[in-house]
């Protein structure tokens, strides 16, 4: 216990933290990791939900439809939609990674704002597609 009094009260717990400067690489690695699981938990939920409502019965399954079908189901359905496409370009930029190409600052920036910027137009163009069959 006597060692433990001599060392200096003001180390840094983390220092990881202080040295590295916030970029788009790293948001698109969390991001990666959050649109994963909001697939799973989300995508598991819906699906789940037509599962029981289509084995229900017909009321039960127009239920699900009109909420499928409602604004907060097209909301819910774009978000999906957004993170299938950011976590299929952030998983195709870490498997690039995974090879060992692509660590240079640039190329590594530039990357992780075409895979934003890839998934939102891929977004907008599959609805804009889907939504013009409605109009």
């Amino acid at each position: 216990m006597a060692h433990a009094s001599n060392r200096p009260k003001s180390r840094p717990l983390s220092p990881h933290l202080t040295i590295w400067r916030w970029g788009p690489h790293m948001a698109i690695s969390i991001l990666h990791r959050v649109t994963g699981g909001g697939m799973a938990t989300a995508g598991a939920m819906g699906l789940l939900w037509w599962l029981v409502a289509a084995a229900s019965g017909p009321e039960a399954y127009a239920t699900f439809i009109d909420h499928a079908t409602s604004w907060y189901g097209t909301v819910v359905m774009v978000g999906l939609t957004w993170a299938f496409f950011q976590h299929l370009g952030s998983g195709l930029r870490h498997f690039v990674l995974d090879i060992g190409a692509g660590y240079e600052l640039n190329s590594n920036r530039a990357w992780s704002i075409f895979v934003s910027v890839l998934s939102i137009v891929a977004t907008a163009a599959l609805w804009l597609s889907i939504l013009a069959g409605k109009l």
